[in-house]
């Protein structure tokens, strides 16, 4: 028997365990359709991840039935359902544990130049499944009667590993060109390399990609981020154009390397350091480090200078690569938090080396604490990652450095309360020695007396007392009891 149908046949028995652990829930509903006189059938990536063995608890299902069709037959029946997706022909449900999203048979229009194809309702199964993205996509299982559907040889693909669209890949891009940028996504996500032609198509119509906006390629991009295996989708994303056209700044890693200016491929360097990040990954994927990872060194094309000796520098790219962080994801419109934890986390990479030459105060500690505030524990992911140097014996030292700092930082944080560093005297107590209402002296006196907190630890309550009324005359300000 032939490798392929050998894989073939054990992903269906995959599927048919998967299957049966579902489809009680499955064959109830597609029984309730079925008496109302409507198909229904498990489709797209439901199918396709079964067959996998990975079905989870979302459940994919479409139908010849029209929404409001769909809320009828569902009524009594579903714990719970939402109607936010409805006009795009989409009702979503929950029912024992499993969240169910129910649509209508679709046969998408698109005029190839707007951002958003024309919602338009079809007839039939094999319609929809024609205008899905790739072949592992465009399956059926029909409920209750179990039923197989797979024109386009996605099961075949599925076994070998590889994504093909089920028509020609130009017409499917230049439908919606988001589908180049899925391709990504699900190299990263299943582990699956893309068809010839599917490269070829992508390489080509890259620049299509200006149609598709902001937020849309932002959530797949995140999806890919977030997968098994992102060194590989972007290095999809690189090698046929498409990063350029979102984020230029992966492509510009790779900076020139001539015989004056050797230095290490800071694009190969920072892959390696995004697939460290994942080692340190302890509760599934973390977006916010791994796009720190990302980003960390993209202020290099812009900072490097050469040397009389032909020595290689990026002095400052830590703060050009922050500057240029916030703008690129402030573009793709992720959220302002997300995009300020990674920028700082940019920011504050190299703030650890020169630790290891003994030039660290305490005073240092606190400050390299208060900075990273929450992002501290990524903060120590990310600097670890970074280190990608052959040389075992300079890895070693760094690794010993920054574990002594690790342990500096919890011997400083049992003496003293780093994740809270605060004045000794808070804004109520410098209110009333200095006899002054709320307003700027109160933040100028409660900064001075933060900066002498993280300069020498913990005051005395006098001391601090007498550290604000010596700043107070210095600046002008009387006390009371000094009038």
């Amino acid at each position: 028997m032939p490798e392929t149908i050998r894989a073939l046949n054990d992903a269906q028995r995959h599927a048919v365990h998967e299957l049966l652990r579902v489809s009680p829930i499955a064959d109830e509903l597609g029984h309730r359709f079925a008496r109302a006189g409507h198909e229904l059938h498990l489709v797209g990536g439901s199918v396709r991840d079964a067959l996998l063995g990975k079905l989870g608890e979302d459940l994919d299902f479409t139908t010849d039935a029209r929404p409001e069709q769909t809320l009828k037959i569902i009524d009594g029946w579903a714990e719970a359902v939402w109607t936010t997706g409805q006009e795009f022909g989409t009702i979503g449900l929950a029912r024992r544990g499993l969240r169910i999203e129910v649509t209508t048979f679709r046969a998408d229009a698109y005029d190839r130049v707007s951002r958003n194809p024309i919602v338009r309702f079809g007839d039939s199964l094999a319609e929809d499944l024609r205008r899905r993205d790739f072949a592992v996509n465009a399956m059926a299982v029909s409920v209750p009667e179990h039923e197989f559907s797979d024109p386009y040889g996605g099961l075949n693909d599925l076994a070998q590993g590889v994504l093909r669209t089920p028509g020609r890949p130009e017409e499917s891009f230049a439908d919606d060109p988001l589908r180049m940028l899925r391709a990504a996504r699900f190299v990263s996500k299943l582990g699956f390399a893309v068809a010839p032609e599917v490269r070829a198509a992508m390489t080509a119509m890259a620049p299509d990609l200006g149609r598709i906006t902001a937020e849309r390629i932002r959530d797949e991009f995140m999806k890919l981020m977030c997968g098994q295996d992102p060194l590989a989708g972007l290095r999809l994303l690189v090698d046929t154009g498409l990063a350029e056209q979102f984020l230029p700044e992966l492509a510009g890693l790779k900076l020139e390397i001539d015989e004056h200016a050797q230095h290490k491929d800071v694009y190969e360097h920072t892959l390696i350091v995004v697939r460290n990040a994942m080692g340190f990954e302890r509760e599934g994927p973390d977006f916010t480090l791994r796009m720190a990872a990302l980003m960390h060194d993209i202020g290099k094309p812009a900072t490097k200078a050469v040397g009389p000796d032909g020595g290689v520098s990026f002095h400052h790219h830590e703060i050009v690569g922050a500057r240029l962080t916030k703008q690129r994801m402030k573009a793709l419109k992720f959220p302002k938090d997300v995009i300020s934890d990674v920028a700082e986390l940019v920011a504050l990479h190299l703030r650890f080396y020169g630790y290891g030459r003994g030039e660290w105060t305490d005073s240092a500690v606190r400050r390299y604490v208060t900075d990273a505030g929450p992002l501290l524990p990524r903060l120590h992911s990310l600097t670890r990652s970074d280190v990608t140097t052959r040389n075992r014996r300079k890895a070693a030292q760094l690794a010993a450095d920054y574990d002594a700092l690790e342990e500096r930082i919890a011997r400083i944080a049992a003496e003293e309360d780093l994740a809270r560093v605060r004045p000794d005297l808070d804004g109520n107590a410098i209110m009333e020695l200095l006899g002054v209402p709320p307003g700027p002296i109160v933040g100028r006196a409660w900064r001075h007396l933060k900066e002498l907190r993280l300069e020498h630890g913990p005051l005395e309550h006098d001391e601090a007392v007498a550290e604000l009324l010596r700043w107070a005359a210095a600046e002008g300000v009387t006390p009371p009891g000094s009038r």
